[in-house]
């Protein structure tokens, strides 16, 4: 989806005044400007050095908006005022939607998600068929929509299928907590958030007394996870402890959970033995160490039983030998999987990546530090 010619016609007027009074007060181009014609011969180098002037000092806005330079009718000194609310940062633009594309924050915790609105074409053919891309661009509130600013610069990476899996389950969590953001600021007196009105009306049809599977999948995990803390606690270590923890927590956050389904002291065998499994606990060299059998003994499940649990677990999410996101903290660093990004479809080593590739990939978590920096702080 993108913007009507009238409203396309009328962003890039209202664009091209604010950066025209920008440019003018700051001196950031050579070239002036007064009309969105004549703001589009100025090269993208300038547009951007113009367009991040404007939102590190947006007091900007509220004196183009006193001055009216452009003679500006009250709605259009209105929308101008709203983009104080603007958005500047990288993006993951995850997918595209009939109505708008998800963009995904990059360095925020939790995630967001945002509904983005496309200007003359829709972003699909700005941004371009492949997905995930990561951007980085401006979201502005414009007449009841997110939109951009009409600058997005992207990264050649190509992502894995690790990361791609990462996103989907970041982009989930995000639409159960907030939904898909399709406004900015108090643009129209609430934000918007798609699915959560619908998410509302179907929680008050359901009595109170009833647990929803999400309630009672988290209620398992957690008496799993009392199973999982006491073996690690006597057998193993805090590390194991951790992981077991967010392993038990992933599955319970599929839908349906698998955990509805099967003993506890069945699920908490797996879980330890999956954590095992992808670290070697069975290798003598590694403290601690353990045999896997008896990590079905000591919760009284059959051999059989417990390599079954864990191969469908390991199935389930995808879990695979050296998994970065279920190595111990302290196997990490020296895990040569930890290291590895897709670049342009090939996998390469991020401890030999640009700069730039490395700040991206430490942001989502995917490396543990910095190579660049680390060398630095060790010499």
């Amino acid at each position: 989806m993108n913007l009507s010619l009238d409203e396309g016609k009328l962003f890039y007027d209202l664009s091209a005044a604010i950066l025209s009074f920008v440019n003018r007060k700051l001196n950031v181009a050579p070239e002036q400007f007064s009309s969105s014609a004549e703001y589009m011969s100025v090269s993208p180098e300038e547009r951007l050095a113009i367009r991040d002037a404007l939102f590190d000092k947006r007091e900007l806005i509220d004196e183009f908006v006193a001055e009216n330079p452009a003679q500006l009718s009250a709605e259009q000194l209105r929308i101008v005022s709203t983009w104080k609310d603007a958005l500047l940062g990288k993006f993951y633009v995850f997918r595209y939607l009939k109505k708008h594309a998800v963009f995904l924050t990059s360095d925020n915790s939790p995630t967001k998600a945002y509904g983005v609105v496309g200007l003359a074409e829709p972003m699909e053919f700005v941004v371009g068929p492949s997905l995930p891309r990561l951007v980085t661009t401006v979201l502005l509130p414009f007449q009841g929509k997110i939109i951009y600013d009409g600058l997005v610069s992207g990264y050649n990476i190509t992502f894995g299928g690790g990361i791609k899996r990462m996103l989907n389950e970041e982009y989930n969590r995000a639409k159960e907590s907030s939904g898909v953001i399709t406004s900015l600021g108090t643009q129209s007196g609430t934000l918007k958030t798609s699915g959560l009105k619908k998410r509302s009306a179907k929680r008050k049809k359901t009595s109170a007394a009833a647990a929803s599977p999400a309630n009672e999948a988290k209620s398992v995990a957690a008496e799993i996870t009392e199973l999982t803390d006491g073996f690690c606690e006597k057998f193993l270590n805090e590390e194991y402890a951790k992981l077991c923890r967010e392993l038990a927590s992933a599955l319970a956050r599929k839908r349906p959970s698998p955990l509805l389904r099967g003993k506890r002291e069945t699920w908490a065998c797996g879980i330890v033995r999956t954590i095992g499994w992808v670290n070697y606990l069975d290798n003598p060299a590694q403290k601690p160490h353990m045999k896997l059998p008896v990590i079905d003994r000591a919760f009284g499940v059959a051999e059989s039983t417990g390599q079954g649990k864990s191969k469908s677990i390991r199935t389930m999410l995808k879990i695979g030998s050296f998994d970065p996101r279920w190595t111990l903290p302290s196997k990490k660093e020296s895990n040569p999987r930890t290291w590895i990004v897709q670049v342009n479809g090939f996998a390469i080593d991020a401890r030999y990546a640009p700069r730039d590739i490395q700040e991206a990939a430490f942001k989502k978590g995917l490396i543990p530090y910095i190579p660049t920096n680390q060398t630095t702080e060790e010499t």
